[in-house]
């Protein structure tokens, strides 16, 4: 969840290190830091807080006297911006750690760190933070006797769990090491200097060419060369990759919050995303070995995810079982992998990830593996490790996310499974050719909507106002609409900090309604045919108990006024791509309830955007 950084070339390194970090401030911002190389010294400033609070005026006074302000000569370094695991947020716990001779930051967890600990105390070593990563610090310190590489091959024979490294060496003043298992890095080439850094965003300013680090490799990066190496010392070959965005796609282009320039990048995310998974009006997946027949191989699927994937999948799980008759099992990545679920070598596992990376959903691939089955991962970032470890990988190409809370991934994660949901009905004969191209066209159409729904937002920032001084809060629905209202829940509570939960409408009576007293917010989904006489008359059942109801739905629908006391129009379109058009006034209501609330939008307390860490 950490994000880690590093340069080293023929130029000062400080300030491409924290502008590096600044990017990379969405995977945690407890605490951030910088080390470099000084006179031939490690020198390190670290700070509690965000970068801009913390770590920069701290740098730019000479770190309390610890290096020099004159940053020309410092041109080898590595830095960290931290969310807290091990030890709570502060000035002693951030790294980068170091002991003089050892200098590190660390993305990921030592699972044994309590017993190298044990083992290093015995040895004569002292100990002053409370993170798990000190142990590796010290270990390193143990080990090394001036070979470097050795050094860390013998670490990592000892330490277990997910890890990326980055570590500095006294007497090598120009040379980052850097190794990983699990946790994310890569390694840029650069004009003027090399780079590590756990997402290419973070060096995009300075170069697009990039090697991904495979588990158990070891990169020796120097102003001028990179060397990759085996835990046996023998080189490897890699292939050296490109970034095929622009470095705007990562800032704010004029919007005061990345999430709002996120939700407003959705009409173009979705019409891309689809456009490349479209061929002679059908979906296609060929290119990655999802053919009809082996779509016919399956008898059951199963959708594994965290937080908005999760409920992506939620919303595939009704449209494969509606629409193709199959069974589907949907569930939380990190529970699931625990239920020692039935899945075998007759069935595929779907499993959805923004970042490629999130560690409950990798262990979930594996696990599905294991057991015989096919993966397919639904990922946005190109190389990631569950899309390297999966059978096949659906890309979404919806660009970077950088806010902590998913909008654009999230509308085209739900995208790619109506595309799915549409293949498989189709390769199980459930629908013909035509009816399967008239889904599609009515898909190819929602770009459109949801830019129409982002035209005036004055009813989202209405809606707002009347929920900025809640405490608490329900969104209830039915169906498809219920799945919605849980993403919508998390969409609230993540960002404004009021507690929010989500409820099929159906249950309300069963429990929950004495939860209703006079003026508790509700907010009520009602897009589904089928259903909206139902959920109406939960919604009277709320408001006949003093519930203050914001209704969200579609514009044509008659719905008595007395039911409501604030409405949310949405355009019409078939009730089965309803999610889409919805969860944009969900996210607007959300971020402007956020805004209003005065939060961090981009950068919600306690979160981090890539969850690589259990």
């Amino acid at each position: 969840m950490c994000g880690i950084v590093g340069f080293t070339g023929h130029g000062p390194c400080t300030d491409i290190l924290i502008e590096s970090l600044k990017r990379l401030e969405y995977r945690g911002y407890d605490s951030a830091g910088i080390a470099v190389f000084e006179n031939g010294s490690i020198r390190t400033a670290k700070a509690k807080g965000k970068i801009n609070e913390g770590l920069v005026p701290l740098v730019n006074r000479g770190a309390d006297n610890h290096f020099s302000t004159d940053f020309s000569h410092q041109t080898c370094g590595i830095g960290h911006t931290r969310w807290a695991t091990h030890g709570e947020p502060s000035d002693i716990n951030s790294h980068p750690i170091g002991n003089g001779r050892v200098c590190i930051v660390h993305n990921g967890i030592i699972e044994n760190y309590r017993e190298i600990k044990e083992f290093l105390l015995n040895a004569g070593y002292s100990f002053e933070s409370e993170t798990d990563t000190e142990t590796v610090v010290k270990l390193l310190d143990y080990y090394y006797d001036g070979d470097p590489v050795e050094a860390i091959i013998k670490v990592c024979a000892e330490i277990k769990g997910a890890y990326a490294l980055g570590i500095l060496f006294r007497g090598f003043s120009d040379t980052i090491y850097a190794v990983k298992k699990e946790s994310p890095l890569i390694v840029g080439k650069g004009q003027d200097g090399n780079f590590i850094a756990s997402d290419v965003a973070a060096i995009m300013e300075y170069t697009k060419d990039y090697y991904l680090l495979e588990a158990d490799e070891i990169a020796v990066i120097h102003p001028d060369s990179i060397a990759f190496l085996d835990k046996h010392r023998r080189p490897i070959d890699k292939e050296l990759r490109t970034v095929d965005w622009d470095i705007s796609a990562a800032k704010k282009g004029g919007y005061e919050h990345f999430m709002l320039k996120e939700i407003h990048e959705q009409p173009s995310v979705l019409a891309s995303s689809m456009s490349v998974r479209i061929k002679d009006g059908l979906p296609d997946f060929s290119d990655f070995g999802l053919t009809r027949e082996r779509i016919n191989s399956y008898s059951r699927f199963f959708i594994v995810g965290c937080g908005s994937a999760m409920h992506a999948g939620i919303v595939g799980k009704s449209l494969l079982e509606s629409l193709a008759r199959v069974p589907v099992t949907v569930d939380i990545a990190s529970e699931w992998r625990y239920a020692d679920p039935l899945i075998d070598e007759h069935d595929l596992c779907i499993v959805i990830s923004q970042s490629g990376e999130t560690a409950d959903t990798l262990a979930a691939l594996k696990l599905a593996k294991e057991c015989g089955a096919d993966t397919l991962a639904v990922v946005n970032v190109v190389g990631s490790t569950i899309a390297r470890a999966a059978d096949m990988v659906l890309y979404m190409s919806a660009g970077p996310e950088i806010s902590v809370c998913s909008t654009k991934a999230y509308a085209v994660q739900v995208e790619m499974m109506y595309l799915i949901a549409f293949a498989v009905t189709l390769s199980k004969g459930k629908i013909t050719e035509e009816k399967c191209r008239e889904y599609i066209k009515e898909l190819q159409k929602l770009p459109e909507l949801v830019e129409k729904l982002l035209e005036d937002k004055t009813d989202y920032q209405f809606a707002a106002s009347n929920l900025m001084n809640a405490e608490s809060l329900l969104y209830i629905g039915r169906g498809l609409d219920y799945a919605l209202s849980m993403e919508g829940s998390l969409k609230l509570k993540e960002i404004s900090y009021i507690h929010s939960e989500s409820y099929a409408a159906g249950e309300l009576k069963h429990g929950t309604i004495s939860l209703i007293t006079e003026d508790t917010p509700v907010i009520a989904v009602a897009t589904q045919t089928a259903l909206i006489d139902k959920t109406v008359s939960n919604i009277k059942e709320v408001k006949a108990r003093g519930a203050k109801v914001l209704l969200i739905t579609r514009e044509k629908q008659i719905i008595d006024e007395k039911a409501y006391d604030i409405r949310v129009n949405l355009p019409d379109a078939e009730d089965i791509f309803m999610p889409i058009i919805t969860c944009v006034p969900l996210q607007l209501i959300a971020y402007y309830t956020a805004v209003l609330r005065g939060t961090d939008v981009d950068m919600p307390r306690n979160l981090a955007k890539s969850v690589t860490v259990e």
